[in-house]
């Protein structure tokens, strides 16, 4: 039976399954609190389907070919193919119609291909939890999950489904992604009323919210498209923020449309005026727009990053939305934890000491009972204590009555214990020392409890600063006796006796001073957003080389308005005793300041800061609430890793540029010429299917550009669109092209006395070897002939280059209006093509080296 189903015809309250009780709401959905066997789930997975919100747009083959008609430039040929069949024109209509499928096809298998690439790579950190089958705790995909499954939670997770909660400790769910909430609400087990609001059903948790503290176990009653969220989802359109690079790609949509009306306009009616046949004039100006334009932009967008996403995921690196490989390229600062990213990470409990500072065996025994017998938030302190465990340490005398669960307020940690044979209970606290010592009214010194005064106070805030100097992580135990009882809460960490310290240490990765000064010798600084003390941070950083002179802290931060912390932000490299909160305010304070900000973080309060960075970067073995609100999850925590990412997607955006600046300098040189002899000849320059026909193969070798090598200049420094860079380098180009555009037409109609089909062909011929030749210049910055293109983009240029000189001899060429031309012309004409690579090759240096002055002196020379 369905829930919904069972909630209508048996719980008598409609959908309201928060009101029912969780037994008669196990019952009805056929499930017990162990949870389904595996062949229930099966048969409920094929019955309720896959629990996602919503299908992947397009993720079918015919989905993505489809998608290539709905083009506006496809369009445009399409209706210039229809106007050519009305009119008569019926093997024209079959050219520019054959030519538009070779294109969308040519589109789609590159695209469909870049796609599958991508939902492979992601599926290799698709989120996981943990559930109840067949009575044993197993690890599923998320979208394994079905109605009736006994899920357990803890901080850190992502909530799979909607559902109740069976039972909870300490239970604080954060619902700001269905209700706007900013604080965590708490969450118990129990009955709410059938009329409550999303916000105001205690015992139920959804699909969108994480667990920010304590632990729980629920059952889940609706999943994917049945959700909350997926309701709201449905209702309100979600727009992602619009990052640099989409930002870069809608302006140059907006030039290129700017630049084909006013040549469709100014073409089509100056033909007109000079008594054109209005069908050709008008099929000629759409050519024309349309021939300027990359049509195959969005494909070689696609190719590009998700070629580039392959590339890191081999570094490393897997790439959760394509678009911050871009943003990588361009992130100039990146902030980071230290631990596990600039330490080793491997966490080593190096001492047990007492209040005085003695070793003490006792100290050592509560830790380890501590860090075994909670069963909250795994952390690597507590792996590091329970790793120190030998055999000679028996702790089957030792009973866990209850545990009071860490939270990121009191940032302590208690489990109570009762020893076998004794009617009395001990309350461990570990936590960070001085919450710890807040709890304490006492000290034990020599196995004595003694009243916690302010000078025992400041010993005990001397010896951590001392080891906090020497690099040493410390966290405090205290200890209460209390009279056995079955369960303990907050309200007993008071009165606590201060007992010891524990020692951690994590020493810097070998070779890390080499890796900053390699993310800063191509423009990247690192700052470190810490919540261990001062001392610790700055002994860190003296190690690797990191400047520390001046330390930014919690207390500090907590002080500063928005405005007054952009300045200090901007002065520091380390901020210690950070709140996870402030992480978020210093992230965009740095982006206030015109930085492009990368965070990597892993922890349940790293979310926001993750959010606001313009790259969010993550770890493999992260909690869940970081990795989905990451752009990019690193396989391995380590900055050499991330350095190899930077380097990948700055080739990413550097490829994609390439194809940019070479099809767009090309196409506007050709179409502003043919624009021109269009208004001074007494024929068209080229046919329309002659422009299209030019376009499409011209496109060919551009799909090879994601695999074009990078010059070691281009990932140098931080790389970030720029709209006027794209128009000035078109302009220089186009101008340079148009030039020799004319010089061809001079010699086609002055030297060799050509013909209109002549001339056509001929220009087809020029027009298409210069297009692919400057390729091989405008790729790079350097001498073309001391950088090394890709084999592909090499082959693939040769290949079309002597298609271009065979087509007008190859059979069925008259179906495009060509005719063979004589041998000396076409001399002539490859002779014009050498000089007009030298002189662009001549213009880039000069071009590049414009650019490289300052914005106001480059003004001051235009």
């Amino acid at each position: 039976m369905q829930p919904e189903q069972f909630l209508q015809q048996s719980a008598g309250v409609g959908q309201a399954y928060w009101a029912v009780p969780a037994q008669a709401l196990l019952a009805g959905l056929d499930t017990r609190r162990t949870g389904l066997s595996s062949e229930a789930a099966k048969a409920r997975l094929r019955e309720a389907g896959p629990n996602t919100i919503s299908p992947g747009r397009g993720t079918s083959a015919l989905a993505a070919f489809l998608r290539q008609f709905r083009s506006p430039l496809v369009l445009i040929l399409i209706f210039a193919a229809i106007v050519s069949g009305f009119v008569g024109e019926g093997s024209e209509a079959v050219i520019i119609g054959v030519i538009v499928l070779a294109s969308c096809v040519l589109s789609f298998t590159q695209e469909y291909g870049a796609s599958r690439a991508m939902q492979a790579l992601t599926a290799r950190i698709s989120p996981k939890v943990v559930a109840l089958r067949d009575g044993r705790e197993t690890s599923l995909a998320v979208a394994d999950i079905v109605p009736g499954d006994v899920v357990r939670l803890s901080a850190g997770n992502l909530i799979p489904a909607d559902g109740i909660l069976l039972e909870a400790r300490d239970f604080n769910v954060s619902e700001a992604a269905l209700t706007g909430e900013t604080f965590p609400v708490v969450k118990a087990a129990g009955l709410s009323p059938p009329d409550a609001q999303i916000g105001q059903r205690a015992n139920a948790v959804f699909t969108g919210t994480s667990v920010r503290s304590g632990t729980a176990s629920m059952v889940v009653v609706k999943t994917g498209g049945h959700t909350e969220f997926a309701a709201i989802a449905a209702s309100i359109a979600h727009v992602a923020p619009e990052t640099d690079f989409a930002r870069g790609i809608r302006r140059f949509g907006y030039l290129m449309t700017e630049i084909m009306l006013v040549i469709v306009i100014v073409v089509f009616f100056a033909n007109l005026l000079l008594h054109r046949p209005a069908v050709d004039s008008l099929l000629f100006s759409l050519a024309l727009a349309v021939g300027l334009t990359p049509e195959l932009l969005p494909a070689i967008i696609s190719v590009t990053l998700a070629r580039g996403a392959r590339a890191m995921a081999a570094n490393g690196v897997i790439v959760r939305r394509l678009d911050a490989i871009e943003n990588l390229g361009s992130m100039d600062l990146l902030c980071t934890d230290k631990t596990g990213t600039l330490t080793e990470g491997v966490i080593h409990l190096d001492a047990c000491k007492d209040a005085a500072g003695q070793d003490a065996p006792e100290v050592r025994l509560f830790a380890l009972l501590n860090a075994t017998l909670q069963t909250g938030m795994a952390n690597p302190l507590d792996a590091a204590i329970a790793a120190g465990k030998s055999d000679q340490d028996n702790l089957a005398g030792y009973a866990k009555i209850d545990e009071i669960p860490y939270d990121f307020i009191r940032k302590r940690l208690s489990v109570a214990v009762r020893v076998e044979g004794r009617a009395e209970d001990v309350l461990i606290c570990k936590g960070a020392v001085r919450n710890v010592v807040e709890a304490c009214s006492s000290v034990i010194a020599d196995g004595t409890p003694v009243p916690m005064d302010e000078t025992r106070a400041r010993a005990i805030d001397d010896k951590v600063r001392a080891w906090s100097g020497q690099g040493y992580r410390v966290l405090g135990i205290a200890i209460r006796r209390f009279p056995a009882r079955q369960a303990y809460g907050r309200e007993d960490e008071a009165g606590l006796a201060f007992a010891g310290f524990l020692l951690f240490l994590d020493p810097p990765k070998p070779g890390m001073a080499q890796t900053l000064k390699a993310l800063a010798d191509r423009g990247i600084k690192v700052k470190v957003i810490t919540g261990d003390n001062r001392y610790v941070a700055a002994h860190l950083a003296e190690i690797i080389g990191l400047p520390h002179g001046r330390i930014l802290t919690g207390g500090e931060v907590s002080t500063l308005t928005k405005e007054a912390l952009v300045p200090r932000v901007t002065q520091n490299d380390i901020f210690a005793e950070i709140d996870p909160n402030q992480k978020e305010r210093i992230i965009a304070a740095l982006r206030g300041h015109g930085h492009v900000v990368g965070y990597l973080g892993d922890g349940i309060n790293d979310a926001p800061a993750l959010h606001e960075a313009d790259v969010g970067i993550s770890v493999d073995g992260a909690v869940d609430v970081a990795r989905e609100a990451a752009d990019l999850i690193l396989l391995e925590r380590d900055l050499g890793v991330l350095l190899r990412g930077v380097d990948d997607g700055r080739r990413t955006f550097a490829n994609t540029m390439k194809y940019i600046s070479i099809t767009t300098s090309a196409n506007f040189g050709n179409m502003v010429s043919m624009a021109f002899a269009s208004l001074a000849l007494p024929f068209l320059p080229l046919l329309a299917p002659q422009i299209l026909l030019n376009n499409f193969l011209s496109d060919v070798p551009s799909l090879a550009i994601a695999t074009d090598n990078v010059d070691p200049d281009q990932v140098r420094t931080p790389r970030r669109w720029d709209i006027g860079f794209v128009r000035r380098f078109m302009v220089t180009f186009g101008l340079v092209s148009s030039l020799f555009d004319f010089v061809t037409f001079a010699f086609l109609l002055l030297v060799a006395g050509a013909t209109a089909q002549v001339f056509q062909t001929g220009w087809f011929v020029e027009s298409l070897i210069t297009e692919l030749a400057i390729v091989l210049v405008v790729r790079t910055r350097k001498a073309f002939w001391r950088s090394r293109p890709s084999a592909l983009l090499s082959w693939l240029t040769l290949a079309v280059g002597v298609f271009a000189i065979m087509i007008p001899f190859l059979p069925g060429a008259d179906w495009f209006g060509f005719v063979a031309l004589p041998l000396p012309l076409v001399g002539g004409l490859v002779a014009i093509t050498l000089a007009y690579l030298a002189a662009s090759e001549a213009v880039k240096h000069w071009f590049f080296k414009r650019e490289r002055r300052p914005a106001g002196r480059r003004r001051r020379r235009v």
